[in-house]
Order: structure tokens, then C-alpha cells, then sequence
């Protein structure tokens, strides 16, 4: 399945129009487009309900939600799944990253996988919808080791979790161990570029995760756009501009029409 990074509404639109079948909303994304910091954990559930609230609105494509390690412990995790489920994602991941920070350590830790396993235990008791999707994510291989990884994972599978998420597999060998050892739907972040769409599939991977990359091109060309402004440039000589039919398209502007016409006497 073919997953587009999301993080507002227009590039919901975008990814829906361009035939996507679901999105990924990021939490570095979000911490990028809500607060313009870096991904350490800052953004509040609120601020990533809110975001989710609007994107629902803008279009019908289901979007999978990074929910981090769901804003505290299992308790807290069951009000992360209420209010995103309410919000209307399709589905979430719930990791075992120790978040945020430890006093201390440069490094990344993890929580226990006793604890893990209680918060995927908390996310499955607190959906009312049957089909929200909830994913059990491990980040092990690249912290402690892909045997940890796997071990965790079997576990979040045994809890009863929809799929199961690797991120840190660094090989081929290291997916199909992941892949041998479980047997849910894997959804993996940042594949090698030796991992092909064929070899993913054959691995049940259904969502492959490319990283962030049109926040990160929008946030250069915002940045391009700007410079050019203040150095000078006019209008006209503006370049990678959205044409009035993309802008046309993303913001509904026949429907928005149609709606003029239809509801406040407007003539066509």
C-alpha cells in the first residue's frame, strides 16, 4: 500500500487526488507544522488531535497517526486513542520509545516490554470503532537489538494489535527475521534502498514508510519563495508556483462554487 506523508489539510487533498490510499501523519511532522520545532517530543495531544481534526475535514482519506508513546502511560495512552479515534483517524501506533528524554541521556531508551505491552493493551480496550487500527511499534533494533525487536513485537501481536511496526531494520536479512518470527501486517519505517516493492510485499509489508519528504520540500520551497521575495524578486518572476488549476483543484474551488450557487442565489 502506498503511503503519502500528510500534515495539514492541503496536503491530505494533494495525496488524495493523487490516488494514495492512505496517509501518515508523523509526529516530527507534526511538531514541524504546528510548532516549528524538532521532533523531541513537544507537541501536546491536543495540538495532534487538532491537526487530525482538520485534516479529517478536508478530505475521506484514512490517515495512520503517529502517536508517539500515547502522551504517558497506558492511561494515558487509552485518552490518546479516544480523542484521536473521535478526531477521525483510521488508525495509530503506539511506541515503546521512552518519551520524552530521560534526565541525562543523549541517547534513546526505551520503556520495559512489560509496560509496552500494557500500553497496546490500554489502546485496543479504549476504540469504539472496530476498524481503527492499532499498531504496535517497536524501535528496539536500532536501541537495544533486532532479537529485542522481534521479541517485543511477537508480544504487541500476542496482546492482540492490527499490525505490528519495525523501525531500525537496516537489512533484508533483519526484515525477513522480523517477517519469519510474526505473522501480522508489518508496516516499516524508512526501508533500505536495496528493499524493493516486490521483496517488501513478499515480507507482508503493507505500508513502507518514506520518511517526510513533502514537509521538507514545502518547507524549502516556502523558504526559496521568501528569500526571492526579499531580495527583490516580483510576481512574475516567482518560480515552482502552484498554477490556478492545482490551486483550483486542492482547495475545491468548483465545489465551493457549485455551493454558491446552490445555497446563496449566485448565478453560474
Amino acid at each position: 500500500m502506498r503511503s503519502g506523508s500528510v500534515y495539514d489539510a492541503i496536503s491530505v487533498r494533494i495525496a488524495e487526488d493523487l490516488g494514495f490510499e492512505v496517509g501518515m501523519f508523523g509526529g516530527s511532522a507534526a511538531s514541524l507544522a504546528i510548532l516549528g520545532d524538532p521532533d523531541i517530543a513537544l507537541i501536546t495531544l491536543t495540538e495532534l488531535t487538532e491537526q487530525m481534526r482538520r485534516m479529517s475535514r478536508a478530505g475521506s482519506l484514512p490517515v495512520l497517526v503517529d502517536a508517539d508513546h500515547g502522551y504517558g502511560n497506558a492511561l494515558n495512552v487509552r485518552r490518546t486513542v479516544e480523542e484521536l479515534e473521535a478526531a477521525g483517524a483510521a488508525g495509530l501506533t503506539i511506541e515503546d520509545t521512552l518519551l520524552p528524554a530521560a534526565f541525562g541521556e543523549a541517547r534513546a531508551q526505551l520503556i520495559s516490554a512489560e509496560e509496552g505491552v500494557g500500553k497496546v493493551k490500554a489502546a485496543l480496550n479504549a476504540r469504539q470503532d472496530p476498524a481503527l487500527v492499532i499498531v504496535g511499534r517497536t524501535g528496539a533494533a536500532s536501541i537495544t537489538s533486532v532479537d529485542d525487536a522481534i521479541a517485543r513485537a511477537k508480544s504487541y501481536e500476542a496482546a492482540g494489535v492490527d499490525a505490528v511496526m519495525f523501525t531500525g531494520l537496516k537489512s533484508r536479512a533483519e526484515l525477513q527475521a522480523a517477517s519469519a518470527a510474526t505473522t501480522l501486517p508489518i508496516v516499516l519505517g524508512n526501508p533500505t534502498d536495496d528493499m524493493d516493492w516486490d521483496f517488501l510485499s513478499a515480507q507482508r509489508v503493507r505500508i513502507a514508510i518514506q520518511g517526510h519528504a513533502p514537509i521538507s520540500a514545502a518547507t524549502a520551497a516556502v523558504h526559496a519563495t521568501l528569500k526571492a521575495v526579499r531580495e527583490g524578486a516580483g510576481p512574475k518572476e516567482l518560480k515552482n508556483l502552484a498554477s490556478a488549476e492545482l490551486t483550483e483543484s486542492v482547495t475545491r474551488g468548483a465545489i465551493v462554487k457549485q455551493r454558491g450557487i446552490d445555497f446563496l442565489g449566485l448565478k453560474k
